[in-house]
């Protein structure tokens, strides 16, 4: 999911445009519409490295149904917030690339169709999917989505930096964190860290204040997830968003093992074992890497081919570290949806249908873009993967067992939870606030926010 957590940069921008978005083009009009529309089905994606993968797939869909597949392409920057301007000018695809935070606001505006309304018996067998996805894009009983890709979390390192530190690949494989000394992950961590004087975050004399390369690179954002930056900690120390997913009605950001978790991150930032704020923020975690700034980062599966391909470096995938609760992972997917305003709604709902099929997910798995979100063909992809030499598996294992998952929360005002979150976790990260105290504030903020009517 490239770019994902750019999400809270125009998630109240996008509050605000649905708002007015209620009276979108009807259904049974634009059904009626002339019959060059109903041979062409627009389709919105933002990641410019999955675009060709899909074209193929919508060339083998025009072949087997006449129905051409006209792909838009949007950087994630400007996605979600052009998205709201169609919905209101009428303009929107027929088919986006959606995310679960943001589909329970386009579902409760009206602004997507109901899939049940086109699926008939046999048409998708969900125990061929991934974990629980499919459950996720469920609403009051309507489906918006069925998972076209799933993601989970893993370490991203330097191969020569982890070598020069005296590290190997196998060293790596086995990780264990807790949050009162930080296990052998935080050992890595302080020892990665280098300062301009040649000293190591674990050597007298360390330096945080002149860091020339950080064990723990960190990526900006993250909101009330924080997918990639602090989740699988607190995750692998028995912490849980809510009191149910989706649709849980109560966060739980006051939580004691939340707490500790994210004071014992907060002091590895302190110490300078992981990127400052100001530095990760304009750098970002591809420059940060790429320029020898961080040694590890912790990553998802939609950026594989991002740091398998390198040039200038070699980067290999470590697993996430066993907690006091278990190794752990988010694992999270998008979905096709249909939009209200489709032209073809229909036409729409067969490309959905083979967007998610084995006949699209086997061109997928050859390309290895993503982990399809059907268990054959993520196997497949890994394959595809390790016969270029990349080895995937702290990706893919965790994603076999059950009990290491744990499911994006779902929720709704989702985007006005997340700015809240944001300010935050801002704070925390540049030691202006005390998790003890802000993450209760905090918890009573988004709980306040649940239980307003909408």
């Amino acid at each position: 999911m490239a770019g994902k957590w750019k999400i809270v940069a125009c998630a109240a921008a996008a509050t605000m445009v649905l708002a007015a978005c209620g009276n979108g083009t009807s259904i049974s009009g634009a059904a009626k519409g002339d019959s060059e529309h109903s041979k062409e089905v627009t389709y919105r994606l933002w990641d410019p490295g999955q675009q060709p993968t899909y074209q193929k797939c919508a060339d083998a869909f025009e072949k087997e149904s006449g129905i051409k597949i006209k792909i838009e392409q949007q950087g994630w920057d400007d996605y979600w917030t052009n998205l709201t301007t169609d919905l209101v000018s009428g303009t929107a695809p027929d088919v986006i690339t959606n995310h679960v935070q943001y589909y329970p606001e386009l579902a409760g505006k009206g602004q997507l169709l109901d899939l049940n309304a086109y699926m008939k018996d046999g048409d998708v067998d969900f125990s061929k999917y991934t974990g629980e996805l499919a459950d996720l894009w469920v609403k009051d009983g309507k489906r918006y989505g069925i998972p076209q890709d799933w993601d989970t979390i893993a370490l991203v390192y330097n191969t020569k930096m982890a070598a020069d530190a005296g590290y190997k690949a196998e060293d790596l494989k086995n990780l264990t964190w807790n949050p009162t000394d930080g296990g052998t992950f935080g050992k890595l961590i302080a020892h990665l860290s280098v300062d301009q004087n040649g000293k190591r975050g674990d050597e007298a004399g360390f330096d945080k204040t002149k860091v020339a390369v950080y064990g723990w690179g960190l990526e900006q954002g993250g909101g009330i997830v924080g997918q990639g930056q602090w989740s699988w900690l607190a995750l692998a120390n028995g912490f849980e968003y809510l009191d149910k997913n989706p649709f849980g009605t109560e966060y739980k950001m006051s939580d004691p093992k939340l707490i500790e978790t994210i004071s014992w991150w907060q002091k590895q930032i302190e110490a300078g074992y992981v990127t400052p704020l100001d530095i990760a923020g304009p750098l970002g975690l591809e420059p940060m890497m790429e320029q020898g700034k961080a040694a590890l980062i912790p990553d998802g599966s939609w950026r594989i081919n991002l740091w398998s391909s390198s040039t200038n470096n070699k980067f290999a995938f470590a697993p996430l570290p066993v907690g006091p609760a278990g190794q752990k992972t988010i694992i999270n997917g998008l979905a096709p949806s249909i939009t209200k305003q489709a032209k073809n709604p229909e036409g729409a709902y067969q490309w959905i249908k083979f967007l998610t099929s084995d006949k699209c997910q086997s061109i997928v798995a050859q390309d290895a873009i993503v982990f399809p979100s059907m268990i054959e063909f993520s196997q497949k992809a890994a394959q595809t993967h390790k016969d270029k030499g990349v080895d995937v598996s702290a990706f893919l294992d965790i994603a076999q067992n059950p009990k290491n998952l744990a499911y994006y929360p779902i929720t709704d005002k989702a985007n006005e939870i997340a700015s809240e979150a944001q300010v935050v976790f801002d704070n925390i990260e540049q030691l202006k606030a005390n998790p003890a105290q802000a993450l209760p504030e905090l918890n009573t903020k988004v709980n306040a926010l649940l239980s307003t009517k909408k």
